[in-house]
């Protein structure tokens, strides 16, 4: 019996069937998320709140002293993680009586709670440069979830100072105070229980490491 050589491989046809598997493989997985962190601003960061008062005005008041940092794939368009923490006690109003009174046991209790925290829990994009945060807000020792709408205003690398890829960011959310325990005059002609949180930040991207993390 007469057996006969097989022919001898094609090396270009491997290196094009190679080729191919790599598209089929790289087609078949999600790309790799390139999760990068970024810190807030602090000189670009400001928190308002806005409450109703006696039914006349609102009063519009800032947060002097707060600080962030949060996970961000662009490509994903995802917030993996994130958290805020705003020292209480930096509450101002232009109103000095006013900010005392705030700081008491009647609304934000600074001497017994020193800071309010809110904590990313999600994310859900809802358009090009727009999206839903969820997160836990911490207030008075108590913790419950809020979601804010956010609007992405720019992504770009910042043109003076310091020059590094920067975000910036608005988003808002109405709570009920009551709900976190701060019950103080909350009769419909007094102080009202729904306030308005609006956050304006920009966020600059860290370096990556020398692993690229």
């Amino acid at each position: 019996m007469k057996i006969f050589p097989m022919p001898s491989a094609n090396p270009r046809l491997g290196v094009a069937l190679a080729g191919v598997v790599s598209l089929l493989l790289a087609l078949a997985l999600p790309a790799q998320a390139e999760v990068r962190k970024y810190t807030i601003d602090p000189d670009h960061f400001s928190l308002m709140f806005e409450v109703n008062h006696l039914g006349y005005a609102s009063v519009i008041g800032l947060f002097l002293e707060s600080e962030g940092s949060f996970e961000y794939d662009a490509e994903a368009g995802t917030v993996p993680s994130g958290k805020v923490t705003v020292q209480s006690d930096s509450v101002f109003t232009n109103h000095e009586k006013r900010d005392e009174h705030l700081r008491k046991s009647d609304f934000l209790h600074t001497s017994e709670y020193e800071t309010v925290v809110f904590e990313v829990t999600g994310f859900e994009k809802t358009g090009d440069n727009t999206g839903k945060l969820t997160g836990d807000l911490t207030l008075l020792g108590k913790t419950r979830p809020v979601t804010l709408d956010v609007t992405l205003n720019k992504a770009a690398e910042y043109p003076i100072t310091h020059e590094e890829y920067t975000l910036g960011l608005s988003a808002e959310t109405i709570i009920k105070r009551s709900e976190w325990g701060m019950t103080y005059a909350l009769d419909p002609l007094l102080v009202g229980d729904e306030v308005r949180l609006r956050f304006e930040f920009e966020a600059i991207r860290e370096s990556e490491g020398f692993f690229g993390s």
